[in-house]
């Protein structure tokens, strides 16, 4: 049975705030260790129960989508709930296993012992997370969390404040309180969260955020996952599809509006097929979203006031600076629409390619010379995706080879995020730690080492003291050959 709106779970009043949220936070830490001593089956039933109510409530989430981000219905199910439900299926099928933990070598100086690796949860974790994917970024951790067999403080982002209600019901229908909270409020509430002593923290946003989350998470030395962003480059060179590169460009580019931290951030393109590639992608421009992309219901929206300020001074700074724009760069307050941009001709400094745009413009800037193109990506932080088109062989291994990023996908954009048996996250800059399937289950656990001794007698008792002639001789011994 659905649940009605009665059920919404609201943010705390401030004066009562940090008192509700130390109150959630001891009852949660009173009950991990019984979440955390439950076996597979009992953790199975819990994401069971979690899809149920999640398929249940999807006509409310298309609905609270649209009106936060203006996501069209197919949009909201192809990236925000098909990645939940692939993820839940996964983690369900796989879960046993992976709480079995694994057998280890032993070596020989330890000859007597059985070594293993088991995972334990965390504890009392916290998931904060952004406004652009609410349901996805928000759940995909839960997920994970639930699995690896913790307790859970969800803060949902503020930004997107009807998706925020509805995963509400879905955490409130879901989970009892003392084991999953979700708390809705401002920036206020998430200080006042980082300030228990959760043992891990889970958080998805900007890099400048993530090193505010990691200062405070320092002062309980709780473990960090952060899911953070950068200028994540596309390269293409010569042997590439010149069309089938433009046209998963921009798909990449500007689902969402652009507001994904994998979308391609700039493009590195070969400059013989430069003027090529601006063609082909004002073609699958065209294609994806007609003459007139404000008029599409495929196209999304800026997700607020601040965000479309931002990105319409970043466009009136690269027309004052003599950008072209081949395609787009047109923007509505109103209806905070900025169209699908494509632009070229703006200077290495330019804002637009020093700044992560998380937003619908793209620049695009012609090589020469791969050196030229490895120089413009390592002088920017690592990104946490690079997208590489090319055929030839030589050229993908070069490129893979010589740059850094936390994935890599060639001749496509973002579907490595859809793969929940790949690592996803970040490196350095752009992110700390790996989530989704048997990666997300690891960062909500302790992999703790387990030895024990099979047998009365093991190798390590005989160079115990005293330390004879006999003992030194041996630690020798095994010193030069074990």
């Amino acid at each position: 049975m659905k649940a009605s709106s009665e059920t919404l779970v609201l943010a705390p009043e401030p004066l009562e705030g940090v008192i509700a949220y130390r109150e959630a936070f001891d009852r949660l830490r009173g009950n991990m260790l019984h979440i955390g001593a439950t076996d597979a089956a009992q953790r199975r039933r819990k994401l069971q129960h979690l899809l149920e109510v999640l398929l249940e409530e999807r006509p409310a989430i298309v609905e609270a989508l649209r009106a936060d981000l203006g996501k069209s219905a197919a949009e909201t199910e192809l990236s925000e709930i098909l990645p939940v439900t692939s993820e839940i299926r996964l983690v369900m099928k796989r879960l046993r296993g992976w709480m079995a933990g694994s057998e280890m070598p032993t070596p020989l100086s330890l000859l007597g012992h059985h070594s293993g690796v088991i995972p334990q949860p965390k504890g009392v974790v916290l998931i904060i997370a952004p406004w652009n994917f609410p349901v996805n970024l928000n759940l995909i951790p839960l997920v994970s969390a639930v699995a690896a067999g913790n307790a859970v403080v969800m803060k949902p982002s503020e930004h997107a404040p009807h998706a925020a209600a509805v995963l509400a019901r879905i955490v409130a229908r879901a989970f009892p309180p003392d084991e999953v909270v979700l708390f809705q409020g401002g920036v206020e509430v998430s200080e006042a969260l980082l300030d228990l002593p959760f043992h891990h923290i889970f958080f998805t946003g900007s890099p400048a955020i993530g090193k505010v989350i990691m200062a405070k998470a320092s002062q309980h030395l709780a473990s960090v996952t952060l899911e953070l962003g950068g200028k994540s480059p596309a390269i293409v060179d010569a042997s590439a599809d010149i069309r089938l590169a433009a046209r998963r460009i921009a798909w990449g580019k500007f689902l969402n509006s652009g507001q994904i931290c994998i979308a391609p951030d700039y493009v590195l393109v070969e400059e013989s097929r430069k003027e090529a590639f601006l063609a082909a992608i004002a073609e699958a421009v065209r294609d994806m979203y007609g003459e007139d992309p404000s008029v599409s219901a495929d196209y999304g929206r800026i997700v607020n006031q601040r965000h479309f300020r931002r990105l319409e001074q970043r466009l009136a700074e690269a027309r004052t600076a003599g950008a072209s724009f081949p395609v787009g760069g047109q923007s509505d307050a109103g209806t905070l629409y900025v169209a699908p941009t494509v632009l070229t001709g703006l200077s290495p400094d330019s804002p637009l390619l020093e700044e992560e745009i998380f937003g619908p413009i793209l620049p695009v800037i012609g090589w020469k010379d791969r050196e030229d193109a490895l120089r413009f990506i390592h002088d920017r932080p690592k990104p946490l995706a690079l997208y590489l088109f090319t055929t030839d062989r030589s050229s993908r291994r070069h490129f893979i080879g010589q740059t850094r990023s936390g994935g890599v996908a060639v001749n496509t954009t973002l579907v490595h995020f859809f793969n929940n048996e790949l690592p996803f996250g970040g490196d350095n800059h752009s992110g700390i730690g790996k989530a989704h399937g048997y990666y997300g289950f690891l960062a909500f656990s302790n992999e703790r080492a387990v030895i024990r001794q099979r047998f009365r007698w093991a190798a390590a008792d005989i160079i115990t003291p005293p330390y004879t002639p006999f003992v030194e001789r041996m630690a020798k011994i095994m010193s030069r050959f074990l």
